[in-house]
Order: C-alpha cells, then structure tokens, then sequence
C-alpha cells in the first residue's frame, strides 16, 4: 500500500496496491498485415481489472493536475476529454484547406515510430514528471509505479519464462498514453523551430508546412527538421521509422510539383500521392477519393445508412 497524499503532490489522498505483472499479447497492428511476419505485430498489456481500477483514480487526478496547469501540449488530442482521432483530422485538413485557399502549397509529414511505448525511458519520464510539477509521495508512487515490472508472452495458450522490464510504458494500461504524451511533450517545440506546425494523436505525429509558390528551400527545411527531431528520439530513445515515414504534397494551384525526396539514415522518404492518417486516406488534393472510392467503405457508408434507416420511426 502506498499513500499518494504530500505537501507538494498534485494528488489528493488515496491508498492504493499496485500490480506490476502483466500478460503481454501480440496482436496484429492491421487484420490485413502478413501474420508470418513478427514486425507486424504490436505488444499489448493485459493488467489485472483491480490494477486498471486504480489506476483510472490516479489518471483523474494526474489529468486534473495537467488540465488546471495547462501543462498538456495544446497540439495533442490523444487521450484527452473532448478529443478524438477526428480532431486530430480536422485540426490538420482545415489548416491544408485555409493554406489551399490561400494559393500556398503544403507539405504533410506522418512520422511513425518503432515500438514507441516500449522504449520510453523510465528516468527520463520521472524527470518530465518533476518539471511538470509530480514530487513527494505521488512522484515516489510514480517510481513505484514504473519499476519492477515483469511480463510474460501469451500466445495460442503457451506462456514465456517471466522477464523483466526496465523501460516501457504499458500498451494497454490506463496510465501508459498519458504517460508518453507527457514523456514526448518536449518534441513539439523541435518541430516548431523550423516553422513547421504540427498535430498529435498519442504516438502519431502529423507535420505540416504552408509556403508560397516561388519557396526553393522547402526540401533542405524538410530534411533539418526530420534530422533535429531523430537526434531528439535518439536522446529519448525513441526510434523514427524513416522506412514508414510518408510525405505528401499538396501544391498550389498552378504550382508545379516539388522534387522533396529526403534522403536520411540510409532511408529515402519519397513523396506520395496519397497517405493513410489515423485511419483516413489523404491525397494531394485533398478531395478524400482514395478513401471514398474503395468497394469496403461505400459498403460500410450503406449498411450506417441502413442501421440509422432502421430507427428512424423512433427518432424526432
């Protein structure tokens, strides 16, 4: 048992027993990934349903510390009330449209990263945390929280040896996303010292340039930015999937194509014509086609439109 309750703690009192076992599945990160292929696969956390019950009372107090200090990144809508995978979006299309209007051309990165959750660094989360006010008996819960953990791999009804963990944030726990948002806090101002905007939802990071028709530089802006903020996952010990990485443009009208193919770490991040965004296929005109014209979707827009149809005599 453990007090969160201190002088300078942002928690109210509370006691609390923490599990630090877990069972870790692999599931596959798109049903239509290659099941053969390990790298397809993505690490998730089962936790016992009293752990994750206490947890949720630490996140309402942790979320409340961060939301009346107005310490979370104004550009993040993982995980946060009133924010979704669609303000994400949105955030992001209007900022292309207004700049579209405007007779600019754009460019939109999508960084991916390689096992994001389970590299975080655990001093360096503690450290984040103290800089955004946790200290006392929360901070040491924290520590407690984060050290000693250990795991095993459940797959079709077998089970590893148990192992350690010494870095990670639990995929699948209550306390994990939150956790990264804050652990990755600090990249928003890199990308915004090459006057790049940008907009996350958890770990996935959208980059977005407006520029007139006549700018010559956007390819050397691209390739500083994505180098400042490699060298910053390398200190955080993040990876920055470059093979993964899409880049799209979406010209002025008029304007010509740009020649933006960034070469870096032995990995060429070449332009697209189209880009999946959180689920959404984007295109360099930003007209959704790419999203809309497959046979699936048309298929799941009717069969809504068929459920809303069904009980419509019950609405107003």
């Amino acid at each position: 048992m453990m007090s969160l309750d201190g002088p300078n703690g942002p928690f109210s009192s509370l006691c609390i027993l923490v599990f630090l076992y877990s069972y870790d599945i692999p599931l596959l990160k798109k049903p239509s990934l290659n099941s053969a292929i390990i790298s397809n696969y993505r690490s998730v956390s089962l936790l016992p349903f009293l752990s994750k019950t206490l947890e949720r009372a630490v996140y309402n107090q942790l979320s409340t510390h961060l939301l009346q200090n107005d310490l979370l990144d104004p550009n993040q809508s993982g995980f946060k009330a009133g924010h979704s995978t669609e303000t994400a979006l949105l955030a992001v299309t209007e900022a292309l449209q207004g700049a579209k209007s405007q007779s600019l051309g754009s460019v939109l990165l999508l960084l991916d990263l390689s096992a994001a959750f389970d590299t975080v660094d655990h001093q360096i989360l503690l450290s984040s945390l103290v800089e955004m006010g946790i200290s006392g008996s929360a901070l040491t819960w924290f520590k407690s929280y984060l050290t000693d953990r250990s795991y095993q791999v459940a797959w079709r009804g077998s089970l590893s040896s148990l192992h350690t963990l010494s870095t990670g944030a639990p995929q699948g726990s209550v306390l994990g996303p939150v956790l990264f948002s804050m652990y990755t806090k600090s990249l928003g101002s890199v990308i915004s010292a090459h006057g790049f905007s940008y907009h996350c939802y958890a770990d996935d990071t959208q980059l977005f340039l407006s520029f007139s028709p006549s700018e010559m530089q956007v390819p050397a802006r691209i390739s500083a930015c994505l180098a400042d903020i490699s060298a910053w996952m390398s200190t955080h010990h993040l990876k920055l999937n470059l093979g993964k990485t899409e880049l799209l443009f979406l010209p002025a009208k008029g304007s010509s194509m740009i020649d933006a193919s960034i070469t870096m770490e032995c990995s060429i991040v070449s332009l697209s014509q189209s880009a999946s965004s959180l689920g959404v296929t984007l295109d360099d005109q930003l007209c959704f086609s790419g999203h809309t014209e497959p046979a699936g979707h048309n298929r799941t827009c009717r069969f809504s439109l068929h459920n809303i149809r069904r009980i419509r005599p019950f609405l107003t």
